[in-house]
C-alpha cells in the first residue's frame, strides 16, 4: 500500500468516506460527524497539501490529513508554542478495516511529523466518543484535558475537544511513502 497526496479528484472519494464512517459510527450510537462536511472546506485542505491517501492499487483504503495548524481555541499559547502537527479525519473504508490501517497511518502521521521537526502529534476527537478516545489511548496517545466551552456556534459547547498527544518519533509503518518530504516547521 502506498500514501499519496490527495488532490481535487479525491473530493467525492473523501466526502463518500466521511458519510460511510458517519453511518458505522451511527450504528455504533455516537453522533459523531452526522452533520455533513463543506465541500469547499475539504476542498481547501487538498489544495494546502494537507490530506493523504491510502491506497492499496487503484483502491483508496484510508485517509488522514496532516496540518501544523491547530484548531482555535483548544490548545494553550503554551501547547502552541512547542512544534507540533495536528490529525484530523482518519478514515479507514469499512472493507480494509481490522487490519490496522488506522494505527499504521498514525505511525505514518508520527513519522512525518518527526521528519517535519514536530515535537507532538496532537489531536483533538469527539468530547462523547469514548469508544474512539479508548482506541488513541491504545495506540500511545495521552490524554491532556477535554475542552467541553467555546465550540464553533456563538460559543457553546464543543463536541470535539478531547484532546491528546504522543510525541512525534520515527516509526515504521509499512507503507509507500509517495509524498512530498514536509516542509520543517518553524522551532
Amino acid at each position: 500500500m502506498k500514501i499519496v497526496s490527495a488532490t481535487p479528484a479525491d473530493l467525492e472519494r473523501l466526502l463518500s468516506f466521511r458519510m460511510e464512517a458517519a453511518s458505522w459510527i451511527g450504528k455504533l450510537g455516537s453522533d459523531q460527524w452526522s452533520r455533513p462536511y463543506p465541500a469547499d472546506r475539504l476542498l481547501a485542505t487538498i489544495e494546502a497539501g494537507t490530506v493523504f491517501m491510502l491506497r492499496d492499487g487503484e483502491e483508496t483504503a484510508g485517509t488522514i490529513t496532516l496540518t501544523a495548524e491547530a484548531e482555535e481555541g483548544l490548545w494553550s499559547e503554551v501547547e502552541l508554542g512547542e512544534p507540533s502537527m495536528f490529525i484530523n479525519k482518519l478514515t479507514v473504508a469499512r472493507e480494509h478495516a481490522g487490519q490496522n490501517l488506522g494505527g499504521r497511518l498514525l505511525d505514518w502521521a508520527g513519522d512525518r511529523a518527526y521528519r517535519a521537526s514536530a515535537k507532538w502529534l496532537r489531536l483533538d476527537a469527539w468530547t462523547a466518543n469514548t469508544r474512539l478516545q479508548r482506541y488513541y489511548l491504545d495506540q500511545d496517545f495521552e490524554h491532556v484535558r477535554t475542552v467541553l466551552e467555546g465550540g464553533a456556534v456563538n460559543g457553546g459547547p464543543r463536541v470535539s475537544g478531547w484532546l491528546a498527544q504522543r510525541p512525534a518519533r520515527p516509526a515504521e509503518h509499512g507503507f509507500t511513502d509517495e509524498t512530498p518530504n514536509p516542509e520543517p516547521l518553524p522551532v
